[in-house]
């Protein structure tokens, strides 16, 4: 699964040393073209809201119960200029909903 797939969750795991659940989100796509990739983006980042908001995570996640959350997107890719405009605005949002979001570049040993 990827960020192209905007209805699923990619990954989720606890962290061991930081006892928060992460909620992955695989980024493979370049920002050649950057209005799509920041609009899939951005449902992707919703449909974990909603994940997390609605407490299915708990239905599908049970050992979630009682642990922080955070929305961890990994980017092949640096972020564009205005991706980090978007992610900032929506980091602010996401922390006013009591969760996190981080994102990491992840480099491609090919």
């Amino acid at each position: 699964m990827s960020v192209e797939d905007k209805d699923k969750i990619d990954s989720m795991g606890i962290n061991k040393e930081t006892d928060v659940v992460t909620l992955a989100i695989s980024d493979h796509l370049d920002w050649d073209n950057e209005y799509d990739h920041l609009i899939m983006l951005q449902e992707k980042i919703n449909t974990y809201l909603s994940f997390l908001e609605s407490g299915e995570v708990y239905e599908s996640y049970p050992q979630a119960k009682g642990k922080k959350f955070e929305i961890k997107i990994y980017a092949k890719c640096d972020l564009s200029k205005k991706a980090e405009e978007v992610l900032n605005f929506a980091y602010k949002k996401i922390v006013e909903a009591g969760f996190d979001l981080n994102c990491e570049v992840v480099e491609d040993n090919e």
